[in-house]
């Protein structure tokens, strides 16, 4: 009988959990702070029973989508822009190719200089690297738009607004929603880190102070939630996908179903 992906990968899961038990608890393994997945699952238990966690979660649930929106608006606008102008590329893609490469954390101090410890910062640091993977997309997909559909808005006379918004974005989005499904991913990501070093609040500022407190067992709990988030926000933007574009998902090496 053949399994579905979705129960091949819960397989391997399943083994690499009971691997680890059994090496924890046959004692082939010793290291002080790595509990078994049992202990880690009876404080995972406890932990969602706690409205502390819920306090946190939605904090970097909100500061992360919240970033999310702001580097999808931007990102969608500039590179609607920039595919559409050949002048205004010839003027910033070198800036871009430079900011593009910047890494997220080195964003912090100067965040926490302008912010302190806020959810502004968070917003800053998240937003801005988040941008570049909607705005590429973007701006491919309009570049990449069927000249022919181009001369049909042309003959048809349609105004420069109606081209983008009838004609170019439709065409565009499923580049656009591969930026997007990739922004989200990196947005929850940097989330985790700016609470972990820069803004003391949410899920990864649990990580630190479980880990702080000497209690892995919590921690490990916590990353398990943040993983689960993971898979939630991903989810999340492919059934939304699916229902913008379900013609997409029907072709075989669709990029928007993997």
């Amino acid at each position: 009988m053949k399994l579905s992906p979705l129960l091949r990968g819960i397989g391997g899961l399943l083994v690499f959990v009971l691997a680890w038990e059994f090496l924890i608890q046959s004692g082939m393994i010793r290291f002080q702070y790595l509990p078994p997945p049992s202990a880690i699952a009876i404080a995972f238990n406890e932990l969602i029973a706690t409205p502390t966690m819920y306090a946190e979660m939605i904090h970097t649930i909100g500061a992360a989508l919240g970033s999310w929106v702001i580097a999808a608006m931007i990102g969608i606008v500039l590179g609607a822009a920039l595919g559409l102008s050949k002048s205004l590329r010839a003027y910033t893609m070198t800036s871009i190719e430079v900011l593009r490469p910047l890494p997220p954390v080195a964003l912090i101090p100067v965040a926490l200089l302008m912010f302190g410890f806020s959810l502004k910062t968070e917003l800053f640091v998240i937003a801005i690297p988040a941008i570049w993977s909607i705005l590429v997309g973007t701006m491919g997909g309009v570049l990449s738009t069927s000249t022919r559909l181009r001369e049909v808005a042309r003959s048809l006379k349609l105004h420069r607004s109606e081209i983008l918004f009838k004609i170019l974005i439709p065409a565009a989005a499923p580049s656009v929603l591969v930026g997007c499904r990739l922004s989200m991913s990196l947005s929850l990501v940097l989330a985790i880190v700016v609470e972990m070093i820069g803004n003391p609040e949410g899920l990864g500022y649990a990580v630190v102070r479980e880990a702080q407190a000497l209690n892995p067992n919590l921690m490990f709990a916590y990353i398990i939630l943040i993983g689960l988030l993971g898979v939630l926000f991903n989810h999340f933007l492919v059934v939304a996908s699916k229902i913008l574009l379900p013609g997409e998902f029907r072709r075989p090496n669709s990029l928007m179903g993997r």
